[in-house]
């Protein structure tokens, strides 16, 4: 890809309205961030692996499962059930809506079934 000016840095709160508001074409932002859809913005597809991959993992300390050993398997079964485009839905709920961040999480679990 070949660009008309250099790249700019901005901050990360600020690169979804600099989209909207058309000082800039195109951002390298958070595939989970709830302003893409509230915004009406589109996440590309990188096809050709520009980027890591963005998984989010639980991570917890060994004495923590030592003390809670059913806990691993909880963990376990959450593979999957998680989507990038329930993460930004979920971040705008709490972040775009001010809605209470347990609450979400609550509904989120009851309409997963977890």
């Amino acid at each position: 890809l070949h660009f008309a000016g250099s790249p700019k840095v901005m901050d990360l709160g600020l690169i979804y309205r600099a989209l909207v508001d058309h000082q800039v074409d195109v951002v390298a932002g958070n595939s989970t961030d709830g302003l893409i859809d509230a915004l009406g913005l589109v996440a590309l597809d990188d096809d050709r692996h520009y980027f890591p991959p963005y998984d989010a993992v639980p991570i917890i300390q060994e004495s923590t499962l030592v003390q809670f050993p059913a806990l691993r398997g909880a963990l376990a079964g959450l593979g999957g059930k998680l989507s990038a485009s329930d993460i930004r839905r979920l971040n705008y709920a709490v972040d775009g809506q001010h809605q209470d961040a347990a609450a979400v999480v609550r509904a989120f679990r009851q309409s997963k079934g977890l």
